[in-house]
């Protein structure tokens, strides 16, 4: 008798392979964290369905159909039904994250697309730089009153004590050389070297003393806010001259 039923419980999976379909309980098992929405068609009978967020599954099949597991973010993959799937409580799948590697990265820059045309700030609002918003930040916009009337807004406890620790002073002057370091590299972008030596005639040696001479320049650094190189250029000529008359002087007084 027992010899019998082991025999029956072999032939079942045999029997269900000859059948129609059956139906095979699976899971999909990989490292995303959703798994819902992984299309699973049986290509042999043309039907499908889909995982839920675990990534569990009920599908009809017999002996060798062909299953197919595809995802959008999943590497697809095709199994062969065999009989012991049918032994097994569930199908376990095991599926791959796909990663997609950029062959190239293309960075666009659209200057008409800021902070002003999408109506974040309005337009024409002043633009600071990392000095003048510590210089800001550090109550410059408050004029000095009496610290009696504090509490009325005529200043702000910091705006007085940084005039009072002489830390709003050294802002300042920090917003002052951060322009004129602005203002040197926007010269040097316009000229090389080269053009130093022979348009301005400024030796070599003295390129970089020129130009922290020229930064002191009250017209000159007014022309440099219009970006026009044109007035920029005659400027400089001009404060060249100048400036060649300084060095030769210092020069002569070395000499003496």
């Amino acid at each position: 008798m027992l010899k019998k039923l082991l025999f029956a419980i072999y032939l079942i999976p045999l029997f269900i392979c000859a059948q129609n379909d059956s139906i095979i309980k699976g899971k999909i098992v990989s490292s995303a964290t959703n798994l819902e929405g992984v299309h699973i068609i049986n290509l042999s009978s043309n039907s499908g369905v889909v995982s839920d967020e675990r990534g569990y599954f009920t599908i009809k099949a017999k002996c060798n159909d062909s299953i197919m597991f595809s995802a959008i973010f999943l590497e697809g993959k095709k199994i062969v039904i065999k009989k012991e799937d049918f032994q097994n409580e569930l199908l376990l799948v095991n599926l791959i994250v796909k990663v997609q590697n950029l062959a190239e990265v293309v960075m666009v820059e659209y200057p008409e697309i800021n902070a002003e045309s999408l109506g974040i700030v309005s337009k024409g609002q002043k633009k600071y730089t990392p000095a003048e918003k510590k210089l800001f930040a550090a109550g410059s916009d408050f004029k000095w009153y009496s610290p009696l009337l504090i509490p009325l807004g005529g200043m702000s406890v910091d705006g007085l004590i940084n005039d009072i620790s002489g830390r709003k002073k050294a802002l300042k002057e920090g917003v002052v050389i951060e322009k004129k370091d602005a203002a040197r590299e926007k010269i040097r972008n316009f000229y090389d070297k080269e053009y130093f030596v022979s348009n301005f005639k400024i030796p070599a040696n003295y390129i970089d003393g020129f130009l922290f001479f020229v930064t002191e320049d009250k017209i000159l650094m007014e022309a440099l806010k219009k970006d026009n190189k044109t007035e920029i250029t005659f400027i400089l000529n001009q404060l060249a001259i100048a400036y060649l008359e300084t060095i030769s002087i210092d020069s002569e007084s070395k000499q003496e």
